[in-house]
């Protein structure tokens, strides 16, 4: 009996697999979304508490070592986290509110300026933007009683996601030690070390994430705010507090927070000192790019900056700022799961089935 010949050849067969993987991962993803947008109040916390998790791991671990209690330590820790972040929305909250007026001026100079010197009159939608900002602002208190329940059921919510992840911070830094174990009890059989290191590959990106950004987001603030001082630059310390914010949107953020602050040197100081202040703002980019970024983050999963713009934009247009936000370190953490998986399946001798073991990779009490 002769051999049945393969109604396709064997090349077209492995590329149709592919295509039913692709197409299988991509709808668990889609799937993943979506539900991720019908159960977004409950999902938002998490998210975010997985992030103050990563953040401030290292102070609860510490803790720890020095026999200090866990729930205990995770009290202390959490209580830290409330006073720095209250302490600083409130410096970026104070300065914004004081600037706030003079930097919207100068942004309609800028406007203005641009228009007259080279005849854009695209230029004059800047100076309108911001005298409709302007304008909104001064007539906010007159209409503020027609939207106070709007204003406080906005407030409310964003009250309560802040106490839920704040409680869930809690939890997971006091239960870290069990973290492992679950994985193990949830992960089918035989798999719970496969889980396990990829549950701590993906916390380790976020981790390092976190808190790379955060001190280069504080190096980088302190250092455009000095430089803007020295110049006599309107509105530096708002201008400082805006570049800390919008550090948190890797690339996308430091361009736009540099526009905004040689637009209003521009405007308020001339041609010289608008380009100074884009020197300034240069440099300190380069800084962070050659000097702090290799640095800081060298041990965190690197990503191209095109990969990282596709994630903020699918972020953006799936849950807006927030998702502008929490696309980059979700990214991360992706990116180390697959990195594990590689590391774990990948061999020399593929018909030798073996599986390296994990390398022991510290939690966030490490």
């Amino acid at each position: 009996m002769q051999p049945t010949t393969p109604l396709l050849p064997d090349a077209a067969r492995r590329a149709a697999a592919w295509c039913a993987v692709i197409l299988l991962v991509t709808g668990v993803a889609a799937v993943g979304v979506w539900l991720c947008i019908i159960f977004q109040t409950a999902v938002t916390p998490v998210l975010l508490a997985l992030l103050g998790t990563a953040l401030l791991g290292p102070v609860h671990g510490w803790m720890v070592r020095r026999r200090v209690n866990r729930a205990l330590a995770a009290v202390l820790t959490c209580v830290a986290l409330v006073a720095v972040v209250g302490g600083t929305g409130y410096v970026v909250v104070v300065a914004l509110i004081d600037t706030g007026d003079q930097i919207v001026s100068s942004l309609s100079d800028a406007g203005n300026w641009i228009k007259e010197h080279f005849g854009i009159d695209q230029a004059a939608d800047l100076g309108s933007a911001a005298d409709s900002a302007k304008s909104l602002i001064s007539k906010w208190g007159a209409s503020a009683a027609s939207g106070v329940l709007a204003g406080l059921s906005v407030l409310a919510s964003l009250l309560a996601t802040s106490v839920l992840a704040l409680l869930l911070t809690f939890f997971f830094l006091k239960d870290s030690d069990r973290a492992a174990g679950l994985a193990h009890t949830l992960a089918p059989r035989g798999a719970g070390d496969t889980l396990e290191a990829m549950g701590r590959r993906a916390f380790e990106a976020v981790e390092g994430f976190m808190r790379g950004t955060t001190i280069i987001a504080l190096i980088d603030a302190v250092c455009i705010t000095a430089g803007l001082l020295i110049l006599r630059v309107p509105g530096a310390v708002g201008l400082g507090a805006l570049v800390f914010i919008t550090a948190y949107i890797p690339y996308l953020g430091a361009t736009l927070s540099g526009a905004v602050a040689v637009l209003v040197a521009l405007a308020d100081r001339g041609w010289v000192i608008g380009l100074w202040t884009l020197g300034v703002i240069l440099a300190v980019q380069q800084l962070e790019g050659n000097v702090l970024q290799p640095m800081i983050q060298s041990r965190t999963v690197q990503m191209h900056p095109a990969v990282v713009m596709l994630a903020i934009t699918a972020g953006a247009s799936v849950a807006g700022i927030l998702g502008m936000l929490l696309a980059v370190p979700v990214t991360a953490a992706a990116f180390g799961v697959i990195g594990e998986l590689r590391k774990r399946y990948s061999t020399d001798d593929p018909a030798s089935g073996s599986v390296p073991s994990a390398s022991p990779a510290s939690g966030p009490d490490s």
